[in-house]
């Protein structure tokens, strides 16, 4: 699947109309989840049923408005968070289990097939069920040309702080040609910088929210001087409410920005990358370093390892982050240091080197001694009809064109249980 995002171009009165289109997909999924509280065993089919009893309802005509496919949509976003409910009551989770809740600021509606038409060149959109939004225009730096309208899946229209978006999820199979050097990595996620690979390269934090902090805080300010307690808000406090909004929207940019190219690199100049499993949640308990943590935005870099990763044939592989930094890369003894310490200095072997490039080089080592045995479990059933995930920790699924490759690289790295570097 291939998610293309175009803004949408249209009149101010147009907009006002995609509001109330939203906020009719807002009540439908609150009313199917209060349906669901007030009632005993209720199914997907018992929410699509109501969305129909909804629109026939007369004291709500804004519903029959919405494209009945649309409708479902919303239903179905109502099902996905129970069903999410009852999956963690079943794994018994620790702590809360994601009751659902209503929701108050949805700020996105979706079509799946019908509802919608499509000029003959993709550079416009005509919403045609009883809202009537009208025809609006495409601002995109992809082509939609090249997709036929059997391939789009879902339209979802999305409200940002910057005005309305359309996504596009196309049905297309995305596979880009990669050739293998034998080039591995294993990367070590910090905060001084950004990662540090097994090679000794770092690639530098940018901490995108703490250059904007300043900004921020001024915004921030403008907001809080502007709001009235139990009186209707001014135009003045909108118009900063939204500025603060777009300021947070560029910082999450940014990141995403970051992410994505820094990934990108990674994957196509290596044939096998190794990283860490981290549990952020986790680690954003640390308050001193909550912020940080959430600045460098590591689950989304690993999120985009995974995504380029599938379609450029490399084997992405999570590694438990279990003493990666204490641990000696050179003779494997432990040498206990805190935070606070930056250099390794194994007292048995006499290495030094830098606490992050120490953990990068362990963090390899367990990643091949990893690709060892799936290679070495795949190779002998590769023909069935099933593929094989890389770990139980990692979402890569290897495929008979890239066996050979992992091979081939487990042959040129020699593993040795008693020395984790070599």
């Amino acid at each position: 699947m291939l998610v293309i995002e175009a803004k949408l171009k249209g009149s101010q009165n147009q907009y006002k109309v995609l509001d109330e289109m939203i906020l009719t997909g807002q009540f439908i999924r609150n009313s199917c989840l209060r349906y669901w509280m007030d009632n005993k065993d209720v199914k997907r089919n018992d929410l699509q049923k109501l969305c129909s009893q909804l629109a026939k309802d007369s004291n709500f005509p804004w519903v029959k408005k919405l494209n009945s496919q649309a409708r479902q949509a919303s239903a179905d976003r109502a099902w996905q968070s129970i069903q999410r409910f009852y999956k963690n009551c079943r794994l018994k989770l620790p702590g809360k289990k994601g009751y659902p809740k209503f929701k108050k600021f949805t700020r996105s509606v979706e079509y799946k097939s019908t509802g919608y038409k499509l000029s003959a060149d993709r550079k416009k959109i005509e919403f045609k069920d009883g809202f009537k939004a009208g025809v609006f225009e495409l601002w995109t730096s992809r082509d939609l040309v090249w997709y036929s309208e059997q391939q789009i899946n879902r339209v979802r229209v999305v409200r940002r702080a910057d005005g309305y978006y359309c996504q596009f999820l196309v049905n297309v199979e995305r596979k880009e040609g990669h050739k293998f050097e034998g080039n591995v990595v294993g990367i070590d996620l910090g905060l001084n910088a950004f990662y540090t690979d097994s090679d000794g390269n770092a690639v530098e934090n940018p901490k995108y929210l703490s250059s904007s902090e300043k900004r921020l805080k001024k915004l921030q300010r403008r907001v809080s001087r502007r709001y009235h307690k139990g009186k209707p808000q001014s135009n003045n406090y909108h118009k900063a409410r939204k500025q603060l909004a777009r300021q947070h929207l560029k910082i999450s940019r940014q990141r995403k920005d970051h992410a994505v190219k820094t990934a990108r690199a990674l994957i196509q100049s290596n044939d096998l990358v190794v990283y860490e499993d981290l549990k952020i949640a986790n680690l954003v308990k640390n308050h001193h370093l909550a912020k940080s943590i959430s600045d460098a935005s590591w689950y989304q870099f690993t999120e985009c390892l995974e995504y380029y990763g599938k379609f450029h044939g490399i084997a992405c592989i999570a590694v438990p982050p279990h003493f990666t930094s204490q641990n000696c890369s050179n003779c494997g003894q432990t040498v206990k240091k805190s935070l606070s310490v930056r250099t390794h200095k194994c007292p048995h072997c006499g290495y030094i080197a830098d606490r992050d490039h120490n953990a990068a080089k362990n963090i390899l080592a367990k990643g091949l001694e990893m690709l060892g045995a799936i290679v070495n479990s795949t190779e002998g059933h590769s023909e069935s009809g099933g593929n094989p995930k890389a770990t139980g920790e990692s979402d890569h699924w290897f495929d008979d064109s890239n066996i050979a490759n992992l091979s081939h690289l487990c042959e040129r790295r020699i593993i040795n249980d008693e020395n984790p570097a070599s």
